[in-house]
């Protein structure tokens, strides 16, 4: 076998290379704010709000609005593991279950389900749980 001889400056900035490139994605995620904003549940007008920041662009702003007739059920998804994550999802007629925790604030398994069945009460749709 024959082995290609790589001079150890040219790897180590190939490395520095992807690190800052890496590092200059990570800081504007953080000064752009990509994954926050709120959730409405407005029951006088019979409405439901989420809204979100996007990367920039002419998607920036996501926004999806729906009706509280048109929701499920309120769902929460525990992933244990080595990537361990907990959620709370929206179920919506037609739709894609939609995500209602905000990126970055890991919860306690106890908390999420507080939340998840304040929720479901409120707007009077069953609760599912899926581990």
């Amino acid at each position: 076998t024959k082995l290609f001889f790589i001079p150890q400056g040219l790897t180590m900035l190939l490395y520095g290379t992807i690190g800052l490139f890496l590092d200059i994605y990570l800081w504007l995620i953080i000064i752009w704010n990509v994954g926050s904003g709120y959730n409405e549940f407005n029951k006088a007008n019979g409405q439901v709000s989420i809204f979100r920041w996007g990367f920039p662009g002419k998607n920036r702003r996501l926004k999806i609005t729906c009706s509280i007739e048109d929701i499920q059920a309120i769902k929460i998804n525990i992933k244990k593991g080595l990537n361990p994550s907990n959620s709370i999802y929206l179920k919506v007629k037609g739709k894609l279950d939609i995500p209602l925790t905000v990126v970055g604030q890991p919860l306690r398994l106890v908390e999420i389900e507080d939340k998840a069945a304040d929720l479901a009460s409120f707007l009077n749709v069953p609760f599912e749980s899926s581990i």
